[in-house]
């Protein structure tokens, strides 16, 4: 299985899209800054998981990704950070 992401830094107001297949790892990977030239590592404060989806494939997840970076994509992972389950 693979994973597509949404993750949103508050105290930068800031939104990271991304997929793995392993996701709890790769979580880790974006909050203890370990890769330093990385998006997410130019940020303090902690990244919170806003939106998470399984797939079955590599292309699949890859594909998605892609839909969630475009305009529609991006606006739906917007309305995700002031609802109610993304507060968790």
């Amino acid at each position: 299985m693979y994973y597509v992401y949404a993750v949103y830094n508050q105290e930068n107001n800031k939104i990271y899209i991304g997929q793995s297949k392993n996701f709890d790892e790769r979580l880790k990977l974006h909050n203890s800054k370990e890769f330093k030239h990385s998006f997410t590592s130019r940020f303090s404060g902690k990244w919170k998981l806003i939106y998470k989806e399984e797939l079955f494939t590599r292309k699949d997840a890859l594909a998605r990704e892609k839909q969630l970076k475009s305009y529609r994509g991006r606006l739906f992972v917007k309305k995700l950070i002031h609802s109610p389950v993304a507060q968790r």
